[in-house]
Order: structure tokens, then sequence, then C-alpha cells
């Protein structure tokens, strides 16, 4: 009967729709557009969903865009004659609710308005009209055998007062394939039901609308066998009015029937279309379409079945934990660690990846390969380790290392690639430390640690470290364990001796760090995980050329620790150095967890202070990292007494001061001598010629170093001139 598409719109069978105008009439007519879609769905729907799918379909309505009307609008009769908005979302309200009455066959593809309606929806309550009496339910139970269409063309007619050639117009226009079908369903329904509908002697005979009138033709003039259609749709508050009213109540301006004769005159009691007051009796079923038991605007509420509804979420929830319980259990692997532990599913399948995962491809250098190597790096480090051999451990870091899983807690040092590795990488270390298995490993690149837990699967770690281009000193030691504030190391194989050294006690000797035969060292206080700064423990270590300072900056390979000028400094284990170091550690939290390889402190001035206060000291800090980039430096002074840390005087990133590229720097503080006087202090490297304030406080002196009286809470500009005349501003 349809051949209806919901996703194409058809045009307006009475001229161009904006949307705006589309939205106008269908807001001032809403009550109406919704009574229409009432009707026409099927009643066997139920009235609960009817209310909510007749809304929903109304609020579907609004075209997308401007609608086209016909070149040239065929012929019309002037009562038939409708707002083309309104005209528009009639027709589609009709469609969809023919739609929605199709029954669900399994070869053709459902549509969008035969589902229940996602909005308007109302949760623990059912909407329906109020009740009306026995001939509005009679009505509703004849209306549920008519088809969809029919239901349509008889809404069409007594609802909307349009004449046949209209209704044949607007069912086409809403896909009815067979639209005088439809009519002439309608005109059996209404044969059928005129006689329960009459009321009276000649001429009283009540028409499908409600309103008496002589015998006639329908909708074209008097003929036999059929009541007179008087009223249409220009002469009623109805869709081409103000509203839409029902029988019995207020609903626009009706107009007097033609056909009334010496009927009186519509009053306000009037409804819509209603020329006359029809006489006492049984109203016709056109007239009971605007009765309240149609009207899905007035509702009632009432619960939902609560026995019911109480079974159900009982039900919901039983069914929700044992969801999860499946799932916790699915989650669960069988006898522990599964083939590749905690790694993602693969995503790929290439040979090169895939060799690069096997355990048994794994390099491993011997024992005896670094004596006799022209190189002291990663790449003679031998595989040590009690669990070197275990491949379902090997295969497990492989996997995660590869593909880690969101379990995995992985970290990686500002400008190391976290990829898989690129062939087989070198085993440097496999073995149980602490409460945790460990492995090692070295791709040329980065040095990679990969740790599970002994007990249980969770707490697997994976961090990554810039390892390129490490010398001799570079793979001295790399962190393997960290447990409860303690750091634990591996020693590379030249390592003869480690220490403890408490960088912030210069003077005090270090104590002896023990190693086991693998080479890691018994655990040490790590200053990278504490909170304060009452102790700096670095370690001190001593190859085949001498001692080093390593100091854990929270990141797989501990930094170096040098002292001197840029281009040439030596490791910080002398007493002036590490009486510097002294009071300059607590600085190093500047450079936690950002790649750092190694830190070199500098004295690039010395200064006589201001009211015989001493001689003071100018540091110049550079931290410099695997990648090259990002370096930091940072500038501080230092009063005569060695017991006060180092005031931080200025900090940059990313500048080649204190470098070997740029061995210059120039820096300044405000300064309060123990007199109380304050100054502006400021000191250069010895490439300055002479140094100048400006702003706040002036003064200008020849020399690297300046001090210039200045008021509380001054600010000023630092600039300097070096020796070939260049200007140079302060540190920033």
């Amino acid at each position: 009967m349809l051949n209806v598409s919901t996703q194409d719109l058809d045009p307006s069978p009475v001229g161009p729709v904006d949307v705006e105008q589309a939205e106008a009439a269908l807001v001032e007519r809403y009550p109406r557009l919704v009574r229409i879609a009432y009707l026409v769905l099927p009643p066997a729907l139920g009235r609960n969903r009817r209310v909510l799918t007749a809304h929903a379909l109304v609020q579907r309505s609004l075209p997308r865009r401007r609608v086209p009307g016909p070149a040239v609008p065929g012929p019309r009769r002037t009562e038939d004659a409708v707002d083309p908005g309104y005209a528009y979302v009639r027709g589609e309200v009709l469609r969809q609710a023919l739609v929605a009455g199709l029954p669900l066959r399994r070869p053709a593809l459902p549509r969008r308005a035969q589902f229940p309606p996602l909005l308007p929806h109302v949760w623990g309550l059912r909407l329906f009209p109020r009740v009306g009496g026995a001939d509005e339910l009679a009505l509703d139970q004849r209306l549920s055998r008519l088809s969809g269409p029919g239901r349509a063309a008889y809404v069409l007619r007594g609802l909307e007062r349009q004449g046949d050639p209209e209704v044949l117009r607007v069912l086409a226009a809403a896909g009815v394939e067979d639209p005088a079908a439809a009519l002439a369903e309608a005109d059996a329904w209404e044969a059928s039901d005129v006689p329960d509908a009459r009321e009276g002697g000649p001429g009283g005979d009540l028409d499908p609308s409600g309103a008496p009138g002589a015998g006639g033709a329908r909708g074209d003039g008097p003929g036999p066998g059929r009541p007179e259609r008087a009223e249409r749709v220009g002469e009623q508050a109805g869709p081409g009015g103000s509203g839409g009213g029902r029988a019995g109540h207020p609903g626009g301006s009706g107009g007097a029937s033609p056909g009334a004769g010496a009927e009186p005159k519509a009053g306000p009691g009037a409804g819509p279309g209603r020329g006359a007051v029809p006489r006492p009796g049984r109203l016709s079923g056109a007239a009971l379409l605007e009765s309240d038991e149609f009207d899905p605007c007035a509702l009632q509420a009432r619960p939902t079945d609560l026995l019911r509804r109480r079974q159900h979420a009982r039900a919901g929830f039983t069914a929700v934990a044992a969801l999860a319980v499946c799932g916790a259990l699915l989650g669960l692997p069988g006898d522990g660690w599964g083939r590749n532990g905690a790694a993602a599913p693969s995503y790929a399948r290439n040979p090169a990846a895939e060799a690069a995962l096997d355990p048994a491809a794994v390099k491993r250098v011997g024992p005896a390969a670094w004596p006799g190597s022209t190189r002291r790096d990663f790449s003679v480090w031998p595989a040590r380790g009690d669990l070197a051999g275990d491949a379902p451990l090997l295969r497990r870091a492989l996997a995660v290392w590869a593909r880690p899983g969101s379990a995995v807690q992985s970290s990686a040092t500002p400008g190391t690639p976290a990829g898989p590795p690129m062939g087989p990488p070198q085993l440097l270390f496999a073995g149980r430390v602490d409460a945790v298995r460990v492995v090692l490993f070295h791709d040329g690149l980065r040095a990679v640690r990969y740790a599970e837990p002994v007990e249980g699967t969770a707490g697997v770690a994976l961090d990554f470290a810039r390892t390129d281009g490490a010398d001799a000193v570079g793979s001295t030691a790399l962190v393997v364990s960290r447990a409860a504030g303690n750091v634990r190391y591996l020693t590379a194989p030249w390592v003869r001796e480690t220490a403890v050294r408490n960088l912030l006690a210069p003077a005090k000797e270090p104590y002896v760090l023990a190693r086991d035969a693998r080479g890691v060292t018994d655990p040490v206080p790590s200053p990278a995980q504490a909170r304060g700064c009452g102790r700096w423990n670095v370690l001190q270590v001593r190859d085949g050329s001498g001692l080093r300072l390593l100091t854990d900056l929270g990141e797989l390979a501990p930094a170096r620790l040098l002292w001197g000028r840029p281009g040439a400094p030596a490791d910080a284990t002398g007493p002036e150095a590490r009486e510097a170091w002294a009071r300059t550690a607590c600085q190093l939290t500047t450079v936690r967890a950002h790649g750092v390889r190694s830190v070199n402190a500098w004295r690039f001035a010395r200064q006589r202070l201001p009211e015989d206060a001493g001689l003071g000291s100018w540091l110049c800090t550079r931290a410099e990292t695997w990648r090259g980039t990002g370096d930091r430096v940072l500038a501080q002074f230092l009063v005569p007494s060695p017991e006060v840390p180092a005031a931080l005087a200025a900090r940059s990133e990313g500048s080649p001061a204190c470098g070997v590229r740029d061995p210059r720097v120039l820096a300044g503080v405000l300064w309060q001598a123990p007199g109380g006087g304050r100054y502006v202090l400021a000191a250069g490297s010895p490439d300055f010629a002479s140094l100048e304030v400006s702003g706040g406080v002036t003064g200008r002196s020849d020399g690297p170093v300046l001090a210039v009286r200045a008021p509380a809470g001054a600010a000023a500009d630092l600039d300097g001139t070096l020796r070939d005349g260049t200007r140079r501003s302060a540190l920033r």
C-alpha cells in the first residue's frame, strides 16, 4: 500500500516552504499535528507508545533545508487552501505515521519511524489521553480495523475538512501508492457509520464532520446517497485557522454551514468547522475525532508495573554482577604469566620485527670480550644475571617492549624514542632483584629496563633511557632497581670499587658500597626520591683511570658530576670541587628526569663584597642532555660563609652559556650586607671588560664584577661588554 522513503523529502503539494515557515507552523499548530499523528498511528501500538510516537513524529517533521514546490500548482478549491508550511509538516507527519504502521519484515530494511522513539522518552510512567465515553471507545476500535492509508483519508476528511481531490493529493504526496483505494476504504467505513450517526428528520443527517446538512454528493454539490460536506478548511479554525479545538469547546472562528439553512449560526461554543449546533444525540465518528480521547497533549500519568519493574531491576543488577565476575575471570591468566606477559596483542606480522622479539636471537657478549676490546661502552658489557637463560622471561620482556599494554607503567627520558627494537637487542642483565625480575637491554641507542613482580602480575614497568655515544664513563652504571626510596646500580665490568659519598658533607669520607657477583650494588638511599635536601648521596666508582662521581636524577642512566672551565672539565672528586658542590647540590632537583648526561659546575668569578663582607663566588652550573638539546644553565652566588647554600641568580634553558660553544656568562643579584646595606652585585666571566646596570639602579664598572648600592626592592637591567666590544646581556 505504501511506497515511502524516510530519507527523501517529498515536495510540498502547495508551494515552496522555508525552514522557518515550517517551524512556525509546527509550533503554532502543534496540538493539531500531534492529534493527526495519534489518529493515523495503529491503535495496536498501545496508547502510551502512540502518544510518545506521535510527539516524536511531529518533532522530526522539520525539513533540513528549503523545500521547493511544483513549478505549476495544481487546481485547488478555495476552501481547501492551507498555509504551505502547515501543509508540508502535516504531509511529513502523515508519511512517517504511515511508515510507523508498517509491520517489520525480515527481508525489508527497517525504517526509523518503525522503532520506538528515542525522544521524547519517559521513565517509570505511562502516559495516555483522557478516557472518553462509549462512543470514543467504539470509534477507536473501528479505526483499528482500517488500514493506515484509510485512517489517514478519514482523518483528512473528518478532522481537517478536506475535499476528496485534496485528500487524494495529500495522500499521494505522503507516499500512498493507491490514494483512491484509501479514500474508497474510508467511504465504506463512513457509510457503515451513517445510520448510527443520524438524528432527526429530513435534511438532518450528520455528515462525517459532525455538521448537519442536506443530502448531496461529497464535496462537489448535492447528490443522492451521500451527506453533503458543508465545511472546509477555509471555514474552520483547524489547519487553516489558528487553533485545533475539539467538540464542544472553543476552537477558533466557525463559519455558517451552507447547508444549515435555518440553523442558528455557530457561537463561541462551536468547535472548529461547526457551522451549526448539532441536535442532541450520538455524535458521528468524525465529530468524535475532536474529543479528549484522541488528544495526545492532554495526558494522564500512571506508574508502570511496579512489581515487574522491581523484578527487572533485580535481574539487571544480577546480570551486571555476573558480567563483571565473568570479565574478571576471563581477564585472569590461567597459570600466571601468558606467553607475552603484559604485552598488547600483536598488530602486525613482519619477519624483521618478529626476529627482534625472538629470545633465542638476543645478542649475548661473553665475559672475556671487554678486556681485549678497544671500546669501553655498553656494547662490551657481558650478559649477567641468574635469569639470563630464562627464555619465557626474555620473551615477555621483548613483547612488552614492542607492544606495552595498558597496564604497563612506561617511562622514557625526554628525547628518547619508545618504539620496539629495530633488531635483536643486546642482553645486559636478567635476574631477580629485591621482589622483581629485571631485564636490561641495549640496542645501540637506548638502554631499556623491564621489571615484573615475582608474585602476581600487576606492576609491570618499562623504562627507556637514551645512551647513544656513551663512552667508558657514560656506561659505568645503570639503575637496576628502585624500592622503598632506595636505588641499586648494575656496574660495568671494568669498575673496581664502589662507594657512597654524601655530597653535602665534603669533608666526610665515603663508605664502601658492596656488590654481588653479578655487579649489582647494595641499596642506596636515592636523592631523586627524597622530599627534602638534608642528604645527597652520590655513587663514587673507581675504574682503571680514576674516580668518578655519579648521581641519580630519577632516570635509568645516572648523571656524571664535573668541575671546571667549559671545554676542560674534570670529575668533581677533588676537595675544591666537593666544597663547591656541597653548596649547590640541592639545585640538582631542577634537572631531575630531564635526560641529563652530565652536570658541570664552574666558578667563573670571585668578588670582593662591599662593607668588608668578605669574598663571594659566582658559579655556573650546566646540565647537558643525552639528546644534545634542552641544556639547562644555572648561575649561582655564594656568600663567604661555607654553611650557606648557593643563591640562584639566573636560570636558562637551551642557552649555550657556560658551554663549549660559548664559555661566557653574566649574572647579578640583589644582596644585603651584614651591616644592612643593599647592593646590586654582578659578575661576568673573565672575557667581560665592563659591566653596567640601568633602570631602577644605575652604575658602571670596569672589569668583570660590579657592586652598586640600591634601594630595597629595586629592579635593574644588567649588560656587559666583552673585550672585543660585543655587548652581552645577563643570563635569563
